[in-house]
């Protein structure tokens, strides 16, 4: 049945089976004007609370920073963790070609799902599956690059007011995220004189019933420490006696020099559930081809299904990462010959050496030589140097006079370090030692004799 509704003398003729009714209906209702305008009387658009909350440590120092170069000495930046800066660590080949023919396929061009296309999944699984820590395409999630993988895990553990266990010095992406979701962070210590192990009393002396989730991240940025198997046993059974999932962030997994061992900690695991992230951006050299993932591994089935529909959920949120790589992946990950890691190892062990060699000799600075990943990290005895109140000055200078730019490690909650990245080509890592070393010759201050005195 339907019906012929006239409001306000407008009619609407509809039919239905064979009978047409007609109803007329007027209303008479009584509008205030003033309720028709809108409430508000004037603009007020106001940035969100989380835009409020989130600040990147390193961007806030750095843009906060005096950096003018000297205009005598070309600029050596010894501060970006992007191998590919240079063009002296191109990809390898195989890499760009598998690239290629997925584009030439024409097949990637659409939308894939939000979790990957699944051939590309089984990819990443059939490469990191082990027996002790087996895989499927159901336990990997792509994402936009490791950051998102992150970003996710974060994300589906935590709720606001939550904490979260994060090292110092870490990679200062993990409290921006986390503060600005509205999760605490709290920051235990690595220890230099220990190759930059975990304090395992400091870390488990942190846990509440209000910590939701434990990062480790190994091998380290920005420390190129890796963790032994022995080490990390014990950092599993803490996380074991205290019943808290561990988010490993292991994008420089197998990054390791020779004579050092890199074993991801999902397959040492035997009840914690891990979210190991990972992606292509440092092993394969391609940080802008933005290709990360999450490897669900879940131990005694703890995450359940909660957690991975949860992690399939919040993927959705964007429409996941570039389908044009996720069409390489495959190739990518089993045609890359072992020569070119190789190389890229060699090269990286090779600048650090230099890079110790040189600094280890320099008077008030304390390198501490790095097992993998791209980065090494040089103590400053700041009482030699009176120059300069913090890191952040000396670095500063270090601009100013050298044209040679190394991270301040207040940037990563560890005042009185700097970090260096070990990518940039061999002479100019040379040469960055070589002014690294008079500018520490021009600032620095034996103690005096009569401070000494009152030290003994």
């Amino acid at each position: 049945m339907s019906f012929v509704v006239e409001m306000n003398g407008a009619q609407n003729n509809g039919i239905n089976g064979n009978s047409v009714h007609h109803v007329s209906v007027r209303t008479h209702v009584s509008v205030n004007p003033a309720k028709l305008k809108s409430h508000r009387q004037r603009w007020n658009v106001r940035p969100s609370e989380m835009s409020k909350k989130t600040l990147n440590p390193i961007r806030a120092i750095v843009d906060g920073m005096k950096l003018t170069p000297n205009p005598e000495k070309p600029m050596i930046a010894l501060s970006i963790g992007d191998p590919t800066v240079f063009g002296n660590m191109p990809t390898d080949d195989t890499v760009l070609q598998a690239v290629k023919e997925a584009i030439d396929s024409h097949k990637y061009n659409g939308y894939a799902p939000s979790v990957g296309y699944q051939k590309s999944r089984e990819a990443v699984a059939n490469f990191y599956s082990c027996p002790e820590a087996p895989l499927e395409d159901k336990d990997v999630i792509l994402s936009s690059g490791c950051s998102q993988a992150i970003e996710l895990a974060i994300s589906v553990l935590c709720n606001p007011g939550d904490n979260i266990l994060v090292p110092r010095p870490g990679f200062s992406l993990y409290k921006t995220l986390a503060v600005s979701m509205g999760i605490q962070v709290k920051h235990y210590n690595l220890l230099p004189e220990k190759s930059w192990e975990i304090d395992l009393q400091h870390l488990e002396s942190l846990i509440d019933d209000k910590t939701a989730c434990l990062i480790v991240n190994n091998p380290s940025n920005p420390c190129g420490s890796v963790f032994s198997r022995e080490h990390q046993h014990k950092i599993l059974s803490v996380a074991s006696r205290n019943c808290i999932p561990i988010l490993a962030d292991e994008i420089y997994g197998d990054m390791v020099f020779p004579g050092c061992d890199f074993q991801p900690l999902a397959p040492l695991s035997s009840d914690v559930p891990i979210l190991s992230c990972g992606g292509l951006a440092k092993r394969w050299l391609v940080p802008g081809w933005r290709m990360g993932w999450i490897l669900i591994h879940d131990r005694n089935y703890i995450f359940g299904t909660g957690i991975r529909e949860g992690l399939v959920k919040l993927s959705q949120r964007i429409l996941g990462p570039c389908t044009v790589v996720q069409g390489a992946l495959e190739r990518i990950l089993n045609d890359t010959p072992p020569e070119f890691y190789q190389g890229t190892i060699s090269f990286l062990k090779s600048n650090s050496e230099i890079c110790y060699s040189e600094l280890s000799t320099v008077p008030g600075l304390n390198p501490v030589m790095p097992s993998g990943a791209m980065y090494i990290m040089v103590g400053i005895e700041m009482e030699h140097f009176p120059d300069f109140q913090n890191d952040v000055e000396f670095t500063e200078r270090l601009v100013t006079e050298q044209s040679v730019f190394c991270l301040p490690a207040t940037a990563f909650e560890y005042p009185n370090f700097f970090r260096i990245v070990v990518t940039v080509p061999e002479e100019m890592m040379i040469e960055a030692c070589i002014r690294i070393r008079e500018f520490c010759a021009r600032h620095y201050r034996p103690r005096s004799q009569d401070s000494h005195e009152l030290d003994q």
